[in-house]
C-alpha cells in the first residue's frame, strides 16, 4: 500500500510508534524514525530492517522547533520528500482529578501535544504543499465521553482534534490528508511496570462494545491504511478503532 512512500514517525521508540513504523515498512515505506533515546529506535529499526524492509532513525526532540524543521528538511533533501508524517510521543499527563490538581499538572499535556503536533505537522506539510499530497496522522482523538480523574488529558485531546480540523482545511487544497485515529486505549502499550496495567485493561475491555480493545497491530494496520491511497477521500475525519469503547463520534 506504502510502496515507494517516505513515512517520517516521531516517537518511534515507543510501543505505538514502533507499531506504526513497523506497520508502514511491512506495507513498503522507507521510513525514518525520529525520537529521543537512541537505544529503542535503532531496536525498532533493526526489527524493520530485519523483515526486508527500510529505516533510518535520528536523535529529535519534538518539542524543539529548529531540531524539528530541521530534521524534517535533511529527510525532505535526501529523500526527495515526505509523504506520511505522524507524531506519538507522549504527552506527560498527570491524571488526577481536576480539583486536585495544578494549573501546571492541568497545562502540561495541553502545551505539550499542541505545541509538539503544531510543529511536526507543519515541517512536513512544507514538504508536501509542493508535491500536492501528503498525509498527516494523529493519534488518541476526542470524541463525546470522558471519564474522571483524568487532568488536563482530554482536552488535550479535543486541542489535538480542533488543530486536525484546522490543518485539514489549510493544507487540502493543496492535496495534504489529514487523519485521527481514535482509539478507547490500547492495553498492550502500556509498560509491564505500571502498576495499574491490569485494571486498565479490564476497564478497556469491559467499556468497548467488542469486548476488547486495540492491539498494538491493530493500530499499525489501521495507520498503514490511513496512510494509502485506499484512502484517499478521507480528511479532516478519524477512523475509530476504539473497539465501540467511543460511539457517536
Amino acid at each position: 500500500m506504502l510502496k515507494g512512500k517516505i513515512a517520517v514517525v516521531y516517537g518511534a521508540g515507543g510501543a505505538i510508534g514502533g507499531a506504526v513504523a513497523r506497520a508502514f515498512a511491512r506495507a513498503g515505506a522507507r521510513v525514518h524514525l525520529a525520537g529521543r533515546t537512541l537505544k529503542t529506535l535503532d531496536e525498532v529499526a533493526d526489527d524493520i530492517r530485519a523483515a526486508g524492509g527500510t529505516a533510518e532513525t535520528a536523535v529529535v526532540d519534538a518539542l524543539d522547533e529548529a531540531a524539528v524543521d530541521a530534521f524534517a528538511d535533511d529527510v525532505a533533501e535526501r529523500s526527495g520528500g515526505i509523504d506520511i508524517s505522524m507524531n506519538v510521543i507522549g504527552v506527560q499527563d498527570v491524571q488526577k482529578p481536576l480539583t486536585e490538581i495544578t494549573a501546571a499538572e492541568f497545562l502540561r499535556p495541553i502545551e505539550i501535544a499542541t505545541r509538539t503536533q503544531f510543529l511536526t505537522t507543519r515541517a512536513a506539510v512544507r514538504h508536501m504543499i509542493p508535491r500536492r499530497s501528503g498525509v498527516i496522522l494523529l493519534f488518541g482523538g476526542g470524541g463525546p465521553q470522558t471519564v474522571p480523574g483524568i487532568g488536563g488529558f482530554k482536552v488535550a485531546l479535543d486541542a489535538m482534534e480542533s488543530m486536525r480540523r484546522q490543518w485539514a482545511c489549510e493544507a487540502g487544497p493543496y492535496g495534504v490528508r489529514v487523519v485521527t485515529l481514535v482509539t478507547g486505549g490500547v492495553p498492550a502499550s502500556m509498560t509491564a511496570d505500571e502498576p495499574l496495567r491490569e485494571r486498565i485493561a479490564a476497564s478497556i475491555a469491559e467499556t468497548s462494545l467488542l469486548g476488547r480493545g486495540a492491539t498494538l497491530e491493530d493500530v499499525g494496520g489501521v495507520a498503514a491504511f490511513a496512510a494509502s491511497d485506499l484512502a484517499r477521500t478521507m480528511t479532516s475525519a478519524t477512523l475509530n478503532i476504539s473497539c465501540g469503547a467511543i460511539v457517536d463520534h
